[in-house]
């Protein structure tokens, strides 16, 4: 039987749950529960009541949030999360209703640790707070890049970025110098990610391709040459 504790090899090659003490990581794995999503579930929509921390260990959620009036709404895909990320902290510091979308983009499962109950036990053990506290400040930061780089550079340097950020997790795992050759992101997903245009989009990854730095596929960029496509960034 598939249980969460089948899934802690996964988990522990992320670097926030890898450097948890063992009086948290314990008890977060004997609190959770599995959920299982099919491709195109929704897991929670912006304005859902709190309902726990969840970590991806197969499979991938995009986190996404959409504007304007009803007749001109327009989407923004804000990040595509693959094992080991972890995500829904917002709500678990300040207990407020969900701020984005979450949805599967292909088969996945989470390891789901439930709001209520996690609530309780950070109640009768406060100082554990602060582990938590380091995972929101991570996302925190990540954020502040990306305004940075929204305000400051031009498409391809950006797209550049966040392909090179793709491919090495975020910053998320443990293994130095670990990265994912093949990126499951359409150029739908990506433009949508990066706020500019399919056509733009399409331009910019064929003159990447062009220069052999990558190849795109159907749903997919297999990067080939990393070192190279980070060369591009600045």
């Amino acid at each position: 039987m598939t249980t969460p504790t089948t899934y802690l090899p996964v988990l522990q090659s992320g670097r926030w749950f890898a450097h948890l003490p063992p009086d948290l990581a314990e008890p977060l794995i004997a609190m959770a529960q599995l959920r299982h999503l099919q491709a195109g579930e929704v897991l929670f929509r912006r304005g859902d009541a709190p309902c726990g921390l969840y970590a991806v260990v197969r499979g991938a959620v995009s986190i996404s949030g959409t504007g304007g009036r009803a007749d001109e709404a327009r989407a923004a895909l804000l990040i595509r999360l693959e094992p080991p990320h972890w995500f829904g902290e917002i709500s678990v510091f300040d207990n407020s209703a969900r701020t984005h979308d979450a949805q599967a983009t292909e088969a996945t499962t989470l390891v789901h640790i439930p709001h209520e109950r996690l609530q309780h036990w950070l109640q009768a053990h406060p100082q554990h707070w602060h582990a938590l506290a380091l995972l929101l400040t991570d996302k925190l930061r990540s954020a502040f890049v990306a305004m940075e780089e929204l305000a400051l550079l031009p498409a391809p340097q950006r797209l550049a970025r966040r392909l090179v950020m793709m491919a090495e997790g975020y910053g998320q795992w443990t293994a130095e110098g670990q990265s994912r050759r093949v990126l499951s992101i359409s150029q739908e997903q990506l433009s949508l990610m990066l706020a500019i245009s399919r056509q733009t989009t399409n331009q910019i990854l064929k003159d990447l391709e062009s220069r052999h730095l990558l190849r795109v596929q159907r749903g997919e960029v297999e990067i080939l040459d990393l070192a190279a496509l980070r060369a591009t960034c600045h």
